[in-house]
């Protein structure tokens, strides 16, 4: 059983998507979860406490700032804009897929934990996420 999800992104920040993934998931079996992009991610985080997406957000941002910023001056990639070859680099630090498995049509995720797409790029985006369970 395949399905894409497409999540509408309005800028860098954790979108989640939990719900829509509990609503089309059915039977027994492992979800794996695919980002088709090179500059975002996915995760499986808190969802309780809106500050931990803010603060990993903001962790994220200090760790790769964009390549304004003097430091990254070494960076060759800028012509995509600035949050460009930042994006790609938190993309490759961060999973772009992800396996949950799923027990009488409920993924196993943990009481406070959500699914999201965590958004690298400053411009709205259309992310495809792929769907399998197997």
């Amino acid at each position: 059983m395949q399905k894409t999800f497409i999540i509408a992104t309005q800028g860098q920040g954790l979108y989640e998507f939990t719900s829509a993934v509990v609503d089309w998931c059915t039977g027994d079996g492992l979800l794996t979860l695919f980002v088709q992009h090179t500059s975002c991610s996915l995760l499986v985080q808190e969802n309780a406490d809106p500050e931990v997406q803010t603060d990993l957000h903001n962790f994220f941002s200090r760790l790769v700032p964009p390549t304004t910023d003097a430091s990254m001056s070494y960076l060759t990639h800028t012509y995509e804009g600035p949050d460009d070859m930042p994006a790609h680099i938190k993309a490759a630090l961060l999973p772009v897929s992800l396996q949950i498995p799923v027990w009488q049509g409920q993924p196993q995720l943990g009481t406070w934990q959500g699914i999201y797409l965590f958004e690298h790029r400053d411009a709205p985006h259309q992310r495809k996420v792929l769907a399998h369970i197997g």
